[in-house]
C-alpha cells in the first residue's frame, strides 16, 4: 500500500507541475485556458471560473491545460494558435521548466531538513587520536597530509588514504597548527581519528545543493542519451511506469531522502526528454513554431496532426517495449 501511495505521489508530482507550468505562463501571455485538471479519467468535482474550467478527477496521475487553439485553428484572437512565436515558445518550454524547479526545490528541502557535512567540527571524543593530539570540537580541518579539505568528503578520503602517521592541520580562531598523530581502524576496518563533522543548514548552501543538484542530474541524463545512441547503453536498461514502482519501492525501503531523490531525478529526467525535438513531445511542437516563425507560413493543421499522430504512436510502441522490458525483469 505504502509502494502505490507513493508510486501515485511520484506521477503527481512529475505531471502535474508540468501541466501547471503551461497553465501559468499561458495565463500570463494572455492565451484562453478552456480547463485545467488535476488527475485523469472521469472528473470528481468541477467549478467554472472565468473562462476556465478547474476540475480534479479521477485517477490521480497528471493532469492536463487545455488552451484554445493549441492542436492549430482558433479564431478567438486569444487562442495559441493566434499568439506570437514567443509566447508560444514559453508557454511550450514552461512545462520542463516547472519539472526543473520542481528538483531545485525538492534538492533544497532536503538538504535544509537532512543538513550538509562541513569541515568544522561537532565532536571529537576524548581518548581518540584527534582528542589526543589537541584538536576539539568546533576546530576546522584544513590540511590532511599538505593535501586542502574543500569538504567532509575531501577529510573522509584523505584520512583512508593516510598511512601509519597523518599530519592535520586545523583552524581555531583563525590560528591555523599542525598536529601528527596516528589513525586507527575501526569494527569495520575503516581508518579513523575520533572526529564528526558539524550538520549545516544553510539556507545558501541548501539552494546551492539544490542547483548543482538538478545540474548534475542534466548531465548524466544527456550522458546516458549519448550512451543509448552510440550503443554503450541497450533499450533494456531504460526504465517505464513498472520499472518506475520497482524504484519506488527499492527506494522507499531505504528513506523518504532517496525517494525524494528519485522524484527529483526523474522528475529531470521528464523535462529532457519532452524537450527532445521529436513529434507529440513539447521539443517537437517547438520545432514547429519555429518554422511556422521563420517561413512566416503556418503550417497545415493537417500536416501537423499527421505528424504528432505518427510521433504519439511511435511513443505508445515505445512505451509498450520499455514496459514489457521492465515486466521481464521483474521475473528474473
Amino acid at each position: 500500500m505504502k509502494t502505490l501511495f507513493l508510486a501515485i505521489l511520484l506521477f503527481a508530482l512529475l505531471i502535474f507541475p508540468h501541466e501547471l507550468g503551461h497553465f501559468i505562463v499561458a495565463k500570463a501571455v494572455g492565451i484562453k485556458v478552456n480547463e485545467f485538471s488535476f488527475g485523469m479519467g472521469p472528473a470528481l468535482f468541477h467549478k467554472q471560473k472565468g473562462e476556465t474550467l478547474y476540475s480534479i478527477r479521477v485517477f490521480p496521475i497528471g493532469g492536463y491545460c487545455a488552451m484554445e487553439g493549441e492542436d492549430g485553428g482558433g479564431e478567438d484572437e486569444r487562442s495559441f494558435d493566434n499568439k506570437p512565436v514567443w509566447a508560444k515558445l514559453l508557454v511550450l518550454v514552461a512545462g520542463a521548466g516547472m519539472n526543473l524547479v520542481i528538483s531545485v526545490l525538492i534538492l533544497t528541502g532536503i538538504m535544509l531538513w537532512y543538513g550538509t557535512t562541513t569541515t568544522t567540527l561537532a565532536d571529537v571524543p576524548a581518548g581518540q587520536p584527534a582528542y589526543e593530539a589537541g584538536i576539539r570540537a568546533g576546530d576546522k580541518i584544513v590540511e590532511i597530509d599538505g593535501i586542502r579539505t574543500e569538504s567532509w568528503a575531501d577529510v573522509s578520503k584523505q584520512i583512508q588514504a593516510s598511512g601509519e602517521t597523518m599530519t592535520v592541520t586545523y583552524s581555531r580562531g583563525g590560528e591555523e597548527t599542525t598536529v601528527t598523530l596516528k589513525p586507527e581502524k575501526n569494527e569495520e576496518g575503516r581508518i579513523v581519528i575520533g572526529i564528526a563533522s558539524k550538520i549545516s543548514r544553510s539556507p545558501i548552501t541548501a539552494i546551492k545543493y539544490g542547483i548543482t543538484g538538478t545540474g548534475n542530474f542534466i548531465v548524466s541524463i544527456f550522458d546516458s542519451l549519448r550512451m543509448l545512441i552510440t550503443g554503450e547503453a541497450a533499450l533494456s536498461d531504460v526504465s517505464g511506469p513498472v520499472g518506475m514502482v520497482t524504484m519506488v519501492h527499492e527506494t522507499s525501503s531505504s528513506g523518504m531522502r532517496y525517494f525524494l531523490i528519485l522524484v527529483a531525478l526523474i522528475s529531470v529526467n521528464l523535462a529532457i526528454m519532452n524537450m527532445l525535438p521529436l513529434p507529440a513531445l513539447d521539443g517537437g511542437r517547438i520545432i514547429f513554431v519555429l518554422i511556422s516563425g521563420i517561413t512566416g507560413k503556418k503550417i497545415s493543421e493537417k500536416v501537423e496532426t499527421a505528424v504528432n499522430m505518427f510521433g504519439f504512436s511511435l511513443l505508445i510502441l515505445l512505451m509498450i517495449l520499455v514496459t514489457f522490458s521492465d515486466v521481464i525483469k521483474l521475473f528474473r
